[in-house]
């Protein structure tokens, strides 16, 4: 055959049928030179099957040496590649081409039975499980391509192009012939059928795989383990599914792990996630959107770098038609254990939820808050979460824990705690606050939305929002003005000046992807003028936008320069700028101060209850180091002194070039 293949000799055929192999057809089995007839055994060949060469040995995790070639094994209508180690299939491998130094071993059914997109294409019931919100995954599908389609049925036009361009993608994917990756390692499998298994994969004494698609990578390899059931899914590089984990129609992002019985059905998981014990029903897991536990049930509703405690709940049972409520928890919000929010409800970025919450509520103008339960009603503590070292320790673990090694990464996720996004949320809610105590003059308690809130709550956020908008401005602005000579007030407001005026309108959270809404906003109108032709280049798009990230952050902070500093931006003098660094370094010092203090807690002796079981305080001090550490010797305290330090001496090193 021209492609390297050749059929069998009379002697080779001979040779196979002493050693137990079996065809109805040997004119239909090729092989490639140099061919070992030795290392065939036991094998029934039907179909059209193609043969490389076998020579030398794999070696499982042990050491355990296993012979290159086939033996009992059925193959039906395959193309096998050198050095493949195939043994005791008790079923048959049907329709697949296997790649080089492939390993598969005690399995069952492996076959591809008709046309099919391995998953492409799947529609993906997501927040609403009657419908109406249907995700089509495929491949490379993206966090912030799925929350247009998800969020923005608003444009139905926009929609049914990427639609389309998807429907376009997977029909350029359907076979008749799977795919095993070379380099993956298949072992004590019931049954996979119709699912494409890309390199280095490793799947071992899983149950059940059928309509998918494994994209693993030398690189970032997929593993799926013990007793895993997975229906119409696509999992992505890095990502691990093992212990019992059940997935129906779901997409698995980079870099996620679904373990110990968790189950999943009709729900999105992006780069990062973890789910343990639960259970996920028709929910848009964002970026490190986590879950540890047997009670907690996540439904209906989109989470994007998100811990859920114990026994979090949500309900979206409140209908006379239907579950079509839903409900958003903006990035990084947590529950406590045994939390309860009914859906439709929004919650803030990086708000903690206390308690069980029987009313709908709506606090994402109120970022880093405590959303709290009180005699069975919802009272907001605004602002609060920007003091707690806890919010911090967060913002440094994400970007540590990202867990994708493939060098093309799907999702832009963007880590800044501080961003146009949250900062804009609170300029709105320090103006709401305002507005609030105005029109409650001297009342201890302010009624609003179905929420309360304490008036000295209230004060207290206005200064804490205020800190976090002086940090922020700050920060950019030093960052704006680093490096260089600045001579006169004409060469800082030239330093100053942006290129364009993009990005100096509402920001908005695409599920890890910070961006302007108008840049979102111009994508749609070139998607509605069918301009992206493919699915990937509405991705570069989102790559575009995060690798402009920070030009696009200094055009929305110059564009609010003047109502913080109640001056137009062309008449800022030296002067000026001093004044708001001397802001930007109180409010560092001051936050870093309320963090230091917040940490110092966890350190008290009630926190250290439970230590030195048998002894009195000191030694339930001495246990508790042990364990925990010292105070001042403790990594998060020192980051926190490290950062007043570092930050004071660069607002230091900006006014000294601008007293020059």
């Amino acid at each position: 055959m021209a492609d390297g293949y050749r059929g069998l000799s009379i002697g080779e055929i001979r040779g196979l049928e002493a050693a137990g192999c079996r065809s109805n057809s040997w004119e239909s089995v090729f092989v490639k030179d140099p061919f070992n007839a030795e290392r065939i055994q036991n094998v029934t060949f039907s179909g059209i099957v193609k043969l490389g060469f076998f020579n030398g040995v794999a070696r499982e995790r042990c050491g355990l040496p296993l012979m290159h070639g086939i033996r009992n094994a059925h193959i039906h209508n395959c193309t096998i590649a050198d050095n493949v180690t195939i043994t005791d299939i008790t079923g048959f491998i049907a329709n697949y081409d296997i790649g080089e130094g492939v390993v598969i071993r005690n399995c069952g059914h492996i076959s591809t039975e008709g046309r099919t997109s391995f998953g492409n294409g799947t529609r993906v019931a997501v927040l609403n499980e009657t419908g109406g919100r249907e995700v089509p995954i495929w491949d490379r599908l993206t966090s912030h391509m799925a929350y247009i389609i998800t969020l923005y049925r608003h444009r139905p036009a926009a929609i049914e192009v990427i639609e389309k361009l998807i429907d376009e993608y997977t029909e350029s994917v359907k076979s008749d012939r799977g795919e095993i990756g070379s380099g993956s390692y298949i072992a004590g499998c019931g049954t996979i059928k119709n699912v494409r298994i890309g390199h280095g994969a490793v799947i071992e004494d899983v149950s059940r795989l059928a309509e998918g698609s494994v994209n693993s990578s030398y690189k970032d390899p997929v593993f799926i383990g013990n007793d895993v059931i997975m229906d119409h899914f696509i999992i992505c590089s890095g990502s691990k599914v093992n212990d019992a984990a059940v997935i129906d129609k779901c997409f698995i992002g980079q870099g996620c792990t679904l373990s110990k019985q968790y189950s999943a059905e009709n729900s999105l998981f992006f780069s990062n996630c973890g789910g343990y014990h639960g259970e996920a029903c028709s929910i848009f897991a964002g970026p490190y959107t986590v879950t540890h536990h047997k009670s907690t049930l996540l439904i209906a509703g989109i989470f994007s770098f998100m811990n859920a405690g114990s026994g979090s709940n949500q309900s979206n049972h409140m209908y006379k038609l239907g579950p079509i409520h839903q409900g958003i928890m903006e990035r990084g919000s947590k529950t406590t254990s045994d939390s309860y929010v009914l859906w439709p409800s929004r919650i803030g970025p990086f708000t903690l939820v206390v308690g069980r919450h029987y009313h709908n509520v709506d606090t994402t103008q109120f970022p880093f808050s405590y959303l709290t339960e009180v005699s069975y009603e919802s009272q907001l503590i605004p602002g609060i979460n920007l003091r707690s070292v806890g919010t911090i320790r967060d913002a440094q673990k994400w970007p540590k824990r990202d867990n994708r090694k493939d060098p093309k990464k799907l999702d832009q996720i963007n880590y800044n705690l501080l961003s146009p996004f949250t900062v804009g949320k609170m300029m709105k809610g320090r103006e709401l606050l305002r507005k609030l105590l105005l029109e409650n003059p001297g009342k201890p308690l302010i009624m609003f939305d179905r929420m309360s809130m304490k008036a000295s709550a209230a004060e207290r956020g206005i200064s804490l929002y205020q800190m976090g908008i002086d940090k922020f401005i700050g920060n950019s602005l030093i960052k704006r003005l680093e490096g260089g000579e600045l001579m006169t007030d004409a060469d800082i407001r030239a330093r100053m000046k942006p290129g364009s005026d993009k990005g100096t309108g509402d920001w908005i959270d695409m599920s890890g992807l910070i961006t302007p809404l108008s840049s979102i906003e111009d994508l749609l109108i070139s998607i509605e003028k069918r301009e992206m032709k493919s699915a990937d280049a509405i991705n570069r798009h989102f790559e575009s936008i995060h690798k402009h990230y920070y030009d696009l952050e200094w055009n929305w902070v110059y564009d609010r320069l003047p109502a913080e500093t109640g001056k137009p931006n062309d008449e800022l003098t030296a002067a000026d700028i001093i004044a708001m660094v001397e802001r930007w370094k109180k409010s560092v010092v001051d936050l870093d101060r309320m963090l230091y203090e917040d940490a110092r807690k966890e350190f008290t002796l009630s926190s250290m209850t439970g230590f030195g079981i048998d002894g009195d305080d000191e030694v339930k001090k001495r246990d508790f180091e042990q364990v925990r550490g010292d105070f001042e010797k403790n990594s998060v305290v020192l980051a926190i002194l490290d950062h007043i330090k570092v930050k004071t001496e660069l607002g230091d090193e900006l006014i000294k070039r601008l007293k020059v």
